[in-house]
This record gives structure tokens, sequence and C-alpha cells, in this order.
């Protein structure tokens, strides 16, 4: 809210009225006497939309190019999905399957083909009646032991009063039925567990007894040993093959240790009805080096590598989904192509050529264009390395974000060939404006490290002689688009004047 917010608004609430600035209260307007533009009249548009919709569409179906889309096939993933289904067609038989860890790179199809596996084992299970669930968790979301607990017992919860409801309906029907017979040779109860109404009755007020205990985990403030026992009891209702999926599951180690790991883990011995399966999911091959070894041995007992995709199969992909997310004829023969070209570099990420052929098609749709051509994909590799950029820089820690604006001052004043100490000088100047810590030299040498790493600047170390060695850094990203993202920081948009930081360049 501005300064001027109060004044603008009128209280309505308050019994003080409060006129806006430069209004009259005597001042009053003739409606008769305003006349509407042609334009602004009912029924009449300015057009606004209506070129962006006369020309042909591109897309005929823009989600099957999103990471959150599960296909129908996955092309060179086949060996991956039987290995994974031969170790799940365990549950189908009310068996524990084995734990699963998936490794592999991002864009890789890990997540992909396991949801795929995990949609065919749900359908397979309603088919043949059998009770088995798969819980799926990104733990880049939900990356404590309490929320991995509180979502899986709060989703056990409402499947189990969803049970509880349907089952006493059929107990209401059956006692419906017993009270239209009109014979006892035609006994609704004979062929039931029941032997008397009065037992089924039991059965009711037991259920809606349970429903009634049922209680949702909050998303804190409970302890964790409560929320543990709830999710718990709440598996454990009744007999069902649960497989929970955790998705980066190398977050939750990484911030929770393993603790949920060695509680899901131990389950199955305690557990009277259900049985547990835990299917975890990393681009981190050496996470489990971090856990106890009673985890790290119940866990793996089945992996699973996913390679990167090289060109040719990243062709093979954005064919299966352009086939079904494009008009015919919407793209050129190069497009394709020269997407799985691009994501071939980077190292055989199919999310990042999905993103990049969907990107192209926003670009070609929004300048008109009939066809996407190979120009868009260019332009679209552009804004999406500039995408990237920006959020890596959006999301630096406050000290990085200085280094990084002391780098694009010098660069923005002419100066060639930076030096660290040079950097670390303006960097000074920058913490004494913003009433910020300010750190050793050798911090910052660390912090330019990390921004090289990120690829944000470019560090070399070069040899001065007896004089020593320096790092000389330059950028590696564009100055414009950074600066702007790093004033939008509240704390770096308060510097007004930074010229006189350049300027220590030559008096130190």
């Amino acid at each position: 809210m501005t300064d001027n917010d109060d004044d603008a608004d009128t209280d309505v609430t308050g019994g003080t009225e409060q006129t806006p600035p430069n209004t009259s209260r005597d001042f009053e307007v003739d409606l008769d006497d305003v006349v509407l533009d042609e334009s602004d009249e009912e029924g009449a548009s300015q057009g606004l939309f209506d070129d962006l919709l006369s020309g042909e569409p591109i897309f005929e179906n823009k989600e099957v190019l999103r990471p959150s889309y599960t296909p129908h096939e996955l092309p060179h993933r086949k060996e991956q999905i039987n290995k994974m289904a031969t170790i799940l067609v365990a549950a189908l038989r009310g068996e524990t399957p084995s734990n699963i860890l998936i490794y592999g790179k991002t864009g890789t199809g890990k997540t992909a083909s396991a949801k795929f596996v995990s949609n065919e084992l749900e359908s397979t299970s309603k088919k043949y009646e059998v009770p088995c669930s798969v819980e799926y968790i990104n733990c880049e979301v939900t990356d404590t032991q309490y929320r991995v607990l509180a979502q899986l017992a709060n989703k056990f919860i409402d499947e189990n009063e969803a049970y509880i409801e349907d089952r006493v309906a059929e107990l209401e029907g059956l006692l419906d039925e017993v009270d239209a017979a009109d014979a006892p040779e035609t006994d609704p109860l004979a062929d039931t567990e029941f032997d008397s109404r009065a037992a089924v009755h039991e059965r009711i007020d037991e259920l809606e007894a349970d429903a009634e205990e049922f209680e949702d985990v909050p998303m804190t403030g409970w302890p964790t040993d409560r929320v543990y026992s709830v999710f718990f009891d709440a598996v454990d209702y009744e007999e069902r093959v649960v497989v929970i999926m955790l998705d980066e599951i190398d977050k939750l180690v990484e911030k929770s240790g393993d603790d949920t790991l060695y509680n899901l883990s131990r389950m199955n011995s305690e557990l009277e009805n259900s049985r547990v399966s835990i299917m975890g999911i990393s681009n981190d091959l050496k996470f489990t080096d971090f856990l106890d070894p009673r985890v790290k041995s119940s866990l793996g007992e089945e992996e699973i590598v996913f390679p990167p995709y090289d060109a040719n199969q990243l062709r093979d992909i954005l064919q299966h989904r352009s086939d079904v997310a494009f008009e015919p004829g919407a793209l050129t023969e190069d497009v394709i192509p020269l997407c799985a070209a691009f994501a071939a570099q980077e190292h055989g990420d199919a999310r990042r050529a999905l993103d990049l052929l969907r990107t192209a098609g926003e670009l070609a749709e929004r300048s008109q264009s009939e066809v996407v051509d190979e120009e868009h994909v260019r332009k679209a590799q552009d804004k999406i390395e500039l995408d990237r950029v920006v959020e890596v820089v959006r999301t630096l820690p406050t000290q990085s974000k200085l280094v990084l604006f002391a780098i694009i001052l010098l660069e923005k004043n002419g100066v060639h060939n930076i030096n660290t100490g040079e950097v670390f000088n303006i960097y000074k100047r920058l913490c004494e404006e913003i009433d910020a810590d300010v750190l050793t030299q050798r911090r910052v040498t660390d912090l330019i490290s990390e921004l090289d790493m990120l690829g944000i600047v470019n560090a070399v170390v070069v040899s001065k002689g007896r004089y020593g060695r320096t790092k000389e850094i330059s950028l590696s990203v564009p100055i414009e688009e950074t600066e702007a993202v790093l004033l939008s920081d509240s704390r770096l948009g308060d510097i007004e004047e930074v010229q006189p930081f350049v300027q220590a360049r030559f008096n130190n």
C-alpha cells in the first residue's frame, strides 16, 4: 500500500468520509451530457484480442508439452518401466513390493515413468479388486518429516472416511432389504457376515464411531510422534498395499535427515492390515552415502538408473508429443531436430527440450506466425536461458547479490580484467550504503567462485609474476537484465547513486 492509499479511498465503515485529492465536493457531472466514444458503446469492442485470435491456431493441446503431463507412451524407457512393473506386481498379489530407488539427471524421464507405472498399477488393482494405492509426494515442496507424515496421514484419513461412508450406505441398504423381505427363505442376510439385523446395526455404529475418532493433522503444531501415530493408524485401518512415491527424495534427506525414511522403512514390521513400499526418485546418485546404514540397506533393495537421452531419442520424444500438441503442419522440418540438438547439449534433458518446443510455439503464436520455424526456436533458447539467469540471480543471498552488483558496476563503467581487490573495494562501500555486514576478502573470493559455478560470472586465475596470482572476472550474463533483477531486491533498491562507488577503483 502506498502513502496516499488512505487518502485516495473513502472510508465507508469508520464514519469519516475523506475526499480524494484535487476533487471538489461541489463538482457534479450531468450524465446526459456525457458522450461515449463509439468503441465504448455496449456490444462494441476495441479489438484488443480480435487480432490475436484472427490467425490460424498453432497449438492443439499445449499441456502435452508441460512437465506435469504423464504421456500414454514413453519412448526409450521400456527397460526401466518393465523393471519397475516386475517389482511392483507383488502389490497386486497382496504382497509387499521391494523398495525402489530411481536415479538419473533432470529430464531423463524418472518421474514420468514412475507416474506412468503407478497409474497402470492403480487401474489394474481396480480391475482385479485388489486394494492398492500410490501416494505421490514432491519432497522439494514437502521437505520435512512433519509435512510428509501429515500429508500422508490426511490422505489416508480422507480415504478411510470415504470407505466408511460407502460401507454405511451399503449396510443401510441391506437393512432396507431385510425390512422388505416377506419370507424366511429370501433372507438378505443369508450370504453375509451378519446373523441378525442387530448385528448390522452394531457394525454401523462401530463404523460411525471410527469416523468420529479421525482427526486431520494440522500442518504445524503437533509433536512429530503424534503425527506418526495418526498416520500409522490411518494407513493400517483397512487391508491394502501402499506405494509411497517420494520425488526429489534427496531434498528431504538434505533438509530433515533420514528419520522419515527410517520410520517408513520399518513400518511393515508393526503393521497388521496394510503393507507399505517406498519408491524414491533422486537426481543425486550419491545421496545414499549420507544415510544410516540400516536405512540404506532397507531403502535400496532395488535400484533403477535412467541414463540421459541422446539427440535421436530426444527427437523421437518431441515428435511423439508434437503430434498431439500442435495442429498439423504447424512445425517446419528443422524445428524438432534443432530443439533436440539444443537439449542434448544440456545433458540429454527431455524437460528442457519440451520447454524449448513449447516456448518456440508460444513465440510464434504471439508474433501471429502461421508456423513455428528455426528462428522461433533460437529465440526460445535465448528466452529460456535468460529466464534461468533471472531466477538464479533473484534467489541469490544478499551478500552474493552485492558482490555481483559490484562486478556489474565495474563492467558498466568500462573496467576490463576486473580483479578480486577491485570487486571487494566496491562491495565494501555497497555494504556500508545498505548497512550490511562486510565479509572478509577471502569470503568474497569464495562468493565469486560460487557465482562462477552458477555460470553468472567467468572467473579465471591468472599469474602476475612476482606479484602473485589473482582472479580476472567478467560477466557471463546480460548486464541490463541482471542489474534490473538485483535492483528489484528491496535492500539493493535503496542504493540511489552508485557512481561514487566505482571511483573506488581509482582511489585504492
